[in-house]
């Protein structure tokens, strides 16, 4: 009698394990298979062009494709580059925030087309001597239209694309939509008028706060804390989205020019209308 009362109760002791333990165990292995939530660092180091938005957006597709990656930091450290690939990242960026949050890291230099990226993200983050801004548009004018021996054409700017005047117009219009890029990326927060922000100049970051270019000083650790809280995830590993992205080696020692002497110079080699900051040229390097 006391020993079947006795195997009764253990019966029911191991029938309460089983039922606590399984729970557990199912609990603990369905957590093995959730993988680990990321904030993905994408770096931008160099000038903007094809080579490099090409890099950019196959990490910006990455993030957007995997469910593991909550949140990312763009590291900025750029004077900007190219028009058409500067503004293919920033549509990227946009899109990519519809389903996760990026947050703007800014090292040395976020100038020109570099700034707007930035302004493309949710919250900014710069360091005090950080160079910020920088806004518009260079511009090399097209060559004056010639007649050239041999070559015939169906037009008179068949070998030059556009006229002269028209040509400033689109350096006017791209600076128009530089602005109207600014104004949407930073809203109420933007406190310089129109005559500040198209001047052209390039800010340490701690008056680019005061101006409301930027949301906050700090370094990229304090940048990756904003995007894990963005993205509402704790316990989370940071991975450079470089190393997991199908993207190829920035190459850009094309997109500088040469000085006779074989020295770079800060400006583009070939003609065209950019997002660019060129600092000031010393002429030992002309």
């Amino acid at each position: 009698m006391n020993n079947s009362k006795f195997e009764l109760t253990w019966e029911g002791v191991r029938g309460y394990l089983l039922w606590f333990t399984l729970p557990l165990i199912a609990g603990i292995l369905l957590a093995a298979l959730i993988p680990q939530p990321v904030v993905g660092l994408i770096n931008l180091n160099t000038t903007i062009d094809s080579y490099s938005a090409k890099s950019l957006i196959s990490q910006i597709d990455y993030a957007r494709d995997h469910s593991e990656v909550r949140a990312v930091v763009l590291i900025l450290d750029s004077p900007g580059g190219t028009v058409a690939d500067t503004e293919a990242v920033y549509l990227e960026i946009l899109r990519l925030r519809k389903s996760k949050p990026v947050v703007a890291s800014i090292n040395s230099m976020a100038a020109s087309g570099a700034y707007y990226l930035a302004v493309g993200t949710d919250y900014a983050f710069a360091k005090p001597t950080s160079e910020v801004g920088n806004i518009g548009v260079i511009g090399y004018l097209p060559p004056i239209p010639t007649i050239f021996e041999g070559i015939i054409s169906t037009g008179p700017y068949k070998l030059w694309g556009t006229p002269r005047d028209t040509y400033v117009r689109q350096i006017e219009m791209i600076k128009q939509g530089f602005y109207n890029a600014v104004r949407a990326g930073r809203g109420d927060r933007l406190i310089a008028g129109p005559g500040t922000v198209l001047s052209g100049q390039i800010w340490p970051g701690s008056e680019a706060l005061q101006l409301g270019l930027i949301d906050e000083l700090g370094a990229q650790s304090d940048a990756i804390e904003k995007a894990a809280r963005l993205g509402q995830i704790s316990n989370f590993k940071v991975v450079d989205l470089s190393t997991l992205a199908a993207s190829q080696p920035v190459t850009t020692f094309k997109f500088f020019a040469t000085s006779s002497a074989g020295a770079n110079l800060p400006y583009p080699k070939e003609p065209g209308i950019y997002l660019l900051y060129i600092p000031p040229v010393s002429t030992e390097q002309k």
